[in-house]
């Protein structure tokens, strides 16, 4: 019986080293909340509590891992979250899980460019408060800082735009001096203290019970480590074994929780906490560091929190590009967005369109974009979900399952992810939650859903055009015999099995 052969798959290159993709992970989870939010959360659990609440988040963040990981090297496609929800429920909800994961990875590139300017106020506030615009939400909007923010945009797109090499590279070289920043900051701060251990107490709050001062702090772990998840976005670019992303994943994350430990840490040990530092200023880690270290430890840490600022563009441009890359290979986007550039074999169109969307943002005034990333974390945390249950579904508990990898402490692991996942959404969008979302991100969501809808019905038939098998071939590069590994093992899957729903 002869067969068609489909229209040849446009594929990313393979350029990314493991040291790249580490960096990618790392440098997308620690951002510039690892430096300007140590003093919020230790009013708000003591230090140890709040140490404590990101270690067990970290320890939760690599459960999750390990789905993506059992994901990644099974099918090592760009798309993360939108291929897995794919493989778990189908066309509707795969589109649902990229329309907001999409939105939560360009929101964050935004929130990495503002964040620069954020710094720039406070190293410079003469300049950056000149040109008054508007007042947004209580937010003070100044000519500088949408200029800064808009040029910082650009020249990451222009990054990104020149290759996965390229941009891998930098991504390393950022990551290297982020930890070299921390670890300096950590030494010195700690041996200028004369009794570091003293002057950390209180290690809890005082105003709530220790279980509710961690659990507080285990309520922001999505946001404080999203960007992991942008390994997934660039499996398909990797230069080395899938396998080995699991514990690139892992050891980000763990790396993660320790600079965030660290800098909670030295907020807290470098002086008493009747000592009266930083009682003037809404930045507690900037005073900590200027009345311990002066000036010099002052750039030490800018140069820290701008290599965590631009590793964060740099990720989040390259895991949002990729993501509408995939999306437009399984016809839920339209075809410009799978459209690569000749020379570098950069899905350019979705870079510079990332671009497009986030300039306006900085226009809108920080609070009003705080709104729009609280309210997009719930696509990362559906995408979490998704890459749970689809691990779940792909692992056998035993023998009899065939097919599928026997794997029963990852199947373990992955229904424990599904649980965490479900919990952290729940978190999110159950009001009154230590984490639930305020007001205006509940009615964002509520228009990005609807915003969602119209587009989706837009693209329903060109979308349901492609057969599962077609569909299946465009995403994973695989037919309905999918050939995956299975402990070494060459066994076909088909993966409309693995599906709950084809719609």
């Amino acid at each position: 019986m002869e067969t068609t052969e489909p229209p040849r798959r446009k594929k990313l290159q393979k350029t990314l080293k493991p040291s790249w993709v580490f960096a990618i992970a790392l440098g997308s989870s620690v951002g510039w909340g690892a430096f300007i939010l140590p003093g919020d959360w230790i009013k708000e659990s003591g230090p140890l509590g709040a140490i404590l609440g990101l270690l067990i988040g970290a320890l939760i963040m690599m459960v999750i891992a390990s789905s993506y990981g059992v994901m990644i090297k099974k099918f090592p496609v760009s798309g993360g979250g939108f291929t897995y929800a794919f493989i778990a429920a189908g066309k509707v909800w795969a589109f649902i899980c990229g329309w907001f994961l999409s939105l939560g990875y360009m929101s964050i590139v935004a929130l990495n460019a503002s964040a620069f300017t954020l710094l720039l106020k406070f190293l410079a506030p003469g300049f950056m408060k000149q040109g008054y615009l508007y007042s947004i939400a209580g937010w003070d909007v100044y000519l500088p800082e949408v200029l800064i923010a808009s040029l910082l945009i650009l020249l990451f797109a222009f990054i990104n735009s020149t290759g996965t090499s390229v941009s891998g590279r930098i991504q390393f070289y950022f990551s290297v001096l982020l930890i070299g920043g921390v670890v300096l900051l950590g030494m010195f701060t700690y041996g200028f203290s004369e009794q570091p251990l003293e002057n950390m107490k209180p290690l809890f709050s005082g105003k709530q019970s220790i279980l509710t001062s961690i659990l507080v702090i285990v309520a922001i772990a999505p946001w404080a480590y999203v960007g992991f998840d942008n390994v997934p976005q660039a499996a398909e670019e990797f230069k080395f074994s899938p396998r080995k992303a699991t514990i690139l994943i892992v050891a980000s994350l763990f790396t993660s929780f320790l600079i965030y430990a660290v800098m909670i840490g030295l907020t807290a040990w470098s002086f008493p906490s009747t000592a009266g530092i930083g009682e003037s200023n809404l930045w507690l880690t900037g005073d900590v560091i200027y009345s311990s270290l002066g000036m010099a430890g002052l750039v030490i840490m800018a140069v820290a929190i701008m290599m965590g600022i631009f590793t964060g563009l740099n990720g989040f441009f390259m895991s949002s590009s990729r993501l509408l890359f995939s999306m437009a290979r399984a016809r839920a986007l339209p075809n410009g967005f799978r459209s690569m550039s000749k020379k570098h074999q950069t899905p350019v169109w979705g870079i510079w369109f990332v671009a497009l969307v986030t300039l306006p943002m900085p226009w809108f005034g920080r609070q009003a974009l705080t709104w729009i990333v609280d309210m997009s974390s719930t696509g990362v945390s559906v995408a979490y979900l998704f890459t749970c249950i689809a691990a779940y579904r792909v692992l056998a508990w035993k023998s009899e399952q065939a097919g599928r990898e026997i794997a029963p402490v990852k199947k373990a692991l992955a229904l424990v992810g599904i649980i965490a996942s479900a919990s952290f959404l729940a978190l999110l969008l159950i009001p009154n939650s230590p984490a639930a979302l305020s007001t205006p991100s509940y009615l964002l969501l509520l228009a990005w859903a609807v915003t969602g809808s119209v587009f989706y019905l837009a693209m329903r038939k060109k979308y349901n055009s492609l057969s599962q098998e077609e569909t299946e071939y465009y995403l994973l590069g695989k037919s309905i015999e999918s050939e995956v590994q299975n402990g070494g093992n060459e066994e076909p899957i088909p993966v409309d099995s693995l599906s709950m729903n084809k719609s």
